[in-house]
């Protein structure tokens, strides 16, 4: 990014982003403004974005999802995001639309890149995002839904795939479209973090 140290966002890539997210030019200069403030070299790494995560999530353990979820946006695998890049990744987490949300969902899911998801991939997932659920919400779970492996299994059960069977993209997209419980399955969005987002927004 040819100017991420003047301060300035780029019109170009302003304009970029207020098409692909639902951020106004407002929330994005200001977005701009905290990233250059946490990461003068406008680069963000992993162990900042696991910070950043942490904010948002003071009673749990977003570590391990947070380090998924970096993986997912780091385009060009360099171990760095620009804020381009974080921005999408925010607005993926947060407020991007069914299908965008979903193509990210299986690049999260596929840990090892390879263009597939197997059920341990699933499980590994699902086993960062229970860290993140308080023990007060984890008690208000379905008992068929309680544990990583049993979260992991019904996911799984869903798609109609044996345990080696393997999962394309089309696949999952297709199978979660199609089922509402898959979807709320395999993400995790507790409202805390959507309003803790918009105070960012206000008070960057």
């Amino acid at each position: 990014m040819g100017n991420s140290r003047s301060g300035a966002l780029s019109r170009e890539i302003l304009e970029e982003l207020q098409l692909s997210t639902k951020f106004t030019q407002e929330e994005l200069c200001a977005w701009y403004q905290s990233f250059l403030k946490e990461c003068p070299g406008g680069r963000i790494t992993r162990q900042q974005f696991q910070g950043t995560y942490a904010k948002f999530f003071p009673d749990a353990d977003p570590k391990a999802y947070a380090e998924h979820v970096f993986r997912s946006f780091d385009a060009n695998s360099d171990g760095t995001l620009d804020f381009k890049e974080y921005v999408v990744a925010l607005h993926m987490t947060t407020a991007g639309q069914p299908s965008q949300k979903l193509e990210w969902a299986f690049s999260l899911y596929d840990v090892d890149g390879n263009g597939a998801i197997s059920k341990s991939e699933v499980l590994e997932i699902v086993m960062a995002i229970f860290k993140m659920i308080s023990p007060e919400d984890a008690k208000h779970l379905p008992h068929d839904e309680n544990t990583p492996e049993k979260r992991a299994e019904k996911i799984w059960g869903f798609f109609g795939k044996k345990d080696d069977d393997k999962l394309t993209e089309e696949e999952f997209i297709e199978g979660t479209l199609a089922n509402k419980e898959i979807l709320r399955l395999i993400q995790f969005e507790p409202q805390k973090v959507k309003e803790r987002l918009k105070e960012k927004e206000k008070n960057p």
